[in-house]
């Protein structure tokens, strides 16, 4: 018998908000199924559902024709259902090899652990996917691709017969991405049941043979990849027709003064980096995994070290010891790992975005309750976050709307910020929302905040930043302006020694 895994009338009720309604559909084995729609349309939902992470308050779900419930994630693995997340469940101080086989390592004769067979297993899974990661390092050590290709590892590992991806490429590179590819084909031509979350489009049209498309908890369509185009999948995610997202844009086109000049900067991990930053302009820092980008960023906010240079901001030399002296500054920053880094994940909405500023709405250490609110509905307002309520655990939200509460904090009424730095801001969010925070990022421009944007997508970069500072290995390897710049370009420039 073919696998095979159905949704009928799955449902989610959450406090003010109905997360999932009535969804349908049938996912065959062989085949690989894009489950799309805009951040909140309830496709993580359905996926913690699949895996027994949570409940439907109404439906059925079935694996090959036979109706089952899952009262726990465990349940759901023993049934052969493997999920890839999107917030990665390693253990970061465990080696690899730990991480690749946990609940199972493998033990001799006399039940002792056998360190040598699971080195030996683990190895096996890391040449097949083709990567240069030592089976005893530990994962905390790991950039964040190879932590996420060890996550897809595990999964694979398990040999399960219905395996989602949600949006698995977001931290990888192109060496890697297709590496993940060619296991998904894999897997394909073995009958498992694929489902591919993704906001990339490219991707959906390389890797998947059919689509669903999700909006606001509901099912909106389902049709076959060859059946439509870019176009259509768009509208019909976002309700409307965005058209050209970049030539769009209301850009800001006259800079003023340089409000951060870097020069010959060294960290433990960059060396002599070179560039600046006028008010109202948009940098972008390109390169590839390992250039040193999202470090110098680090650097500049006071969580990395300064080993050398010197960093000038607002015409003042500064030497940040910490994020809380650079946040003073007003150098602000939108880390790479929102969640683990941006984020009080269990504390409220209004509580993340008052946390820089809670000096200035307290009196004799006593909190201006109505200040904060008032703050925190300022945001949800500029960004259109979607919550019912300010006091929503902002580990509730889609990542789209967590990286609006990120920007709200950075540009409340009660903060001065004049340099902005986004590392990877669209991660993971979908093209209604990228368009949005697009669109923030040049008005926060035309406010006369410097931007630094990081991105490892080429065509956002370079759409959207005034000139490319462009990294490899740790040094500046070239600079370009938007009207000049190219991805081919970029990429030579990118690959330099």
């Amino acid at each position: 018998m073919a696998n095979s895994l159905e949704f009928r009338g799955i449902s989610k009720l959450y406090p003010g908000v109905r997360a999932l309604d009535d969804i349908s559909f049938r996912a065959e084995g062989g085949r690989v199924l894009a489950l799309l729609g805009e951040n909140g349309a309830g496709k993580s939902t359905l996926l913690k559902i699949m895996s027994g992470d949570q409940r439907g308050d109404e439906g059925e779900l079935f694996i090959n024709d036979q109706q089952v419930k899952f009262a726990d994630p465990q349940a759901a693995i023993s049934a052969g259902i493997s999920v890839i997340y999107q917030e990665r469940q390693l253990m970061p101080e465990m080696s690899v090899m730990e991480n690749l086989f946990p609940g199972a390592l493998p033990k001799t004769k006399l039940g002792l652990f056998d360190k040598r067979k699971l080195y030996k297993d683990a190895l096996e899974i890391i040449n097949k996917f083709g990567l240069p990661i030592d089976p005893t390092e530990k994962v905390a050590r790991l950039n964040i691709a190879h932590q996420q290709m060890v996550e897809i590892m595990k999964a694979y590992r398990r040999d399960a017969d219905i395996i989602a991806f949600d949006e698995p490429t977001a931290p990888l590179t192109d060496t890697e991405i297709t590496i993940l590819f060619n296991i998904i084909r894999e897997l394909k031509a073995a009958g498992k049941v694929v489902i591919y979350v993704s906001h990339r489009m490219a991707e959906i049209f390389q890797i998947t043979d059919d689509i669903v498309v999700m909006k606001d908890g509901k099912l909106v369509t389902q049709l076959k990849t060859a059946d439509t185009s870019e176009a259509e999948l768009i509208k019909a995610m976002v309700g409307r027709d965005i058209g050209d997202t970049y030539a769009s844009l209301s850009r800001n086109t006259e800079f003023g003064e340089i409000v951060l000049d870097v020069q010959n900067l060294k960290t433990p991990y960059v060396r002599d980096v070179s560039f600046t930053v006028r008010r109202g302009e948009v940098v972008g820092l390109a390169g590839l995994v390992g250039a040193g980008r999202t470090e110098v960023a680090r650097a500049l906010f006071g969580a990395d070290p300064v080993t050398g240079g010197t960093i000038i901001l607002d015409g003042a030399v500064t030497h940040f010891k910490s994020p809380r002296d650079a946040i003073a500054a007003g150098v602000a920053l939108c880390p790479e790992d929102r969640k683990e880094q941006g984020l009080v994940l269990g504390r409220t909405i209004k509580d993340n975005i008052v946390m820089p500023v809670v000096n200035k709405v307290s009196k004799y250490k006593i909190v201006n309750n109505r200040q904060v609110d008032d703050l925190a509905e300022e945001a949800v307002e500029k960004y259109s976050i979607k919550t019912p309520t300010v006091d929503k655990i902002v580990g509730e939200l889609s990542g789209g709307n967590q990286q609006k509460v990120i920007l709200g904090r950075w540009t409340s009424s009660q903060m001065t910020t004049k340099l902005l730095i986004l590392d990877e801001p669209t991660k993971g969010i979908d093209v209604g929302t990228k368009a949005e925070i697009y669109q923030t990022v040049c008005d926060l421009a035309k406010a006369g905040i410097g931007v630094i944007i990081i991105s490892s997508e080429l065509t956002e970069v370079i759409n959207l930043a005034d000139k490319i500072i462009v990294m490899h290995n740790g040094h500046v390897t070239g600079t370009v302006d938007r009207a000049n710049a190219t991805e081919e370009s970029v990429l030579a420039m990118a690959m330099l020694d």
